[in-house]
């Protein structure tokens, strides 16, 4: 059974539901969920990130509209279908080998969340630039 942790970014202008809904998606990519896993209670996550219960059953309800998690009464909510392709943990890897030793690099270094965060942001929008709004 995994479990997801989900980190709320109040600042970043992305509402509270669609951060929690992008996070189990890209728990779902990189095989972090699978299918019969259970998401933590609203209340669970009400009480590890300060957001409304309601704000979490939106956006599990946003995800069982997806056909990506069910709810099931008294037992909780759970994955339904995966997002990981055939290979991804093997694919990734080596990625994520690679990124958690630039992390631990970086927090040996003195950069703090925030520092990291930000330069990780600026590296990724120079590698993949936001589409244009239509």
């Amino acid at each position: 059974m995994s479990v997801v942790v989900f980190r709320i970014d109040r600042r970043s202008g992305v509402a509270t539901y669609l951060q929690i809904v992008r996070q189990v998606e890209q728990a779902l990519r990189m095989g972090a969920l699978e299918e019969g896993d259970r998401l933590p209670t609203a209340a669970q996550v009400a009480a590890s990130t300060k957001v409304n219960p309601n704000t979490t059953l939106k956006a599990y309800r946003e995800l069982e509209r997806a056909g990506l998690a069910e709810v099931r009464q008294g037992a909780g909510t759970f994955i339904t279908r995966s997002l990981a392709g055939p290979d991804s943990e093997g694919r990734a890897w080596p990625l994520r080998t690679a990124l958690t030793e630039w992390l631990h690099q970086a927090h040996g270094e003195g950069l703090g969340r925030e520092e990291v965060e930000a330069l990780f942001r600026a590296s990724f929008d120079a590698v993949y630039p936001a589409a244009p709004e239509a």
